[in-house]
This record gives structure tokens, C-alpha cells and sequence, in this order.
């Protein structure tokens, strides 16, 4: 009866782990940022605010990364489709350049992949 009681609570502590890292709170859907001058992303309490950015597609930006946030997990951010990488420093803003691309979307996370967001070049 022990291990009955064991592999349920090892079943619900599983549970809880993925909510909470990838189905939780942390990860829902922010608001869209159109593109313009400046476009900030504040790296804070496990998230990119916002998580999803909106831009031209065909033309170059900038991205200004302010790392607020000192779980080493968020010192980096990573465009893997747009092979993009870039260390960010703790509370500075970082500028992250994002190259003249094709339309789509470009995911960006951390080295982990616990913080998540999306680029969305539109036509």
C-alpha cells in the first residue's frame, strides 16, 4: 500500500513540474508589440515581456534586451532559426540585431528553453 501512495505522489509531483514550466502561469500569452523605434523586452521572474513581437519582415531591427532578472538561466537568448545568439547582461539593456529576414515566425528562448517568446515578421 506504501508504494501505491509513492508513485501517486511521484505521478502528481511530475504533474505539477510540467504545468509549471511549460503549461503555467509564466507562459501565457503577452501582448504584441508592433514594430517602431525601439522595441524593449524585459527579461524578469521567468519570462520576455512581451513574448510575442510583431515587425516588418524584409527590413533589419534592433532588439533592446533589459535583463532584470539573475537566474543564469536568462543570460542568454537564442533565435536558433536565425542562427542569433546573445549573452545578456544583468540589468543593462543588451541590443540584439535582427537581420533583413523572410516572413514567418522566429521562436527565441533561453539556453533551456524555459523562457519563451516569438518574432513574428509579417509581409
Amino acid at each position: 500500500m506504501e508504494v501505491l501512495w509513492v508513485n501517486i505522489i511521484g505521478l502528481l509531483l511530475i504533474a505539477w513540474i510540467i504545468w509549471w514550466f511549460w503549461l503555467g502561469p509564466k507562459h501565457k500569452a503577452g501582448k504584441e508589440v508592433a514594430g517602431g523605434e525601439k522595441l524593449h523586452i524585459l527579461v524578469k521572474d521567468g519570462v520576455y515581456e512581451p513574448d510575442r513581437i510583431r515587425m516588418p519582415a524584409g527590413r533589419p531591427a534592433t532588439l533592446h534586451f533589459c535583463r532584470e532578472d539573475p537566474n543564469p538561466c536568462s543570460e542568454w537568448v537564442l533565435f536558433p532559426d536565425l542562427e542569433i545568439s546573445a549573452e545578456l547582461a544583468l540589468h543593462q539593456e543588451t541590443l540584439v540585431e535582427i537581420p533583413a529576414s523572410a516572413p514567418g515566425e522566429y521562436p527565441f528562448t533561453c539556453q533551456m528553453q524555459m523562457y519563451r517568446g516569438v518574432l513574428v515578421l509579417e509581409p
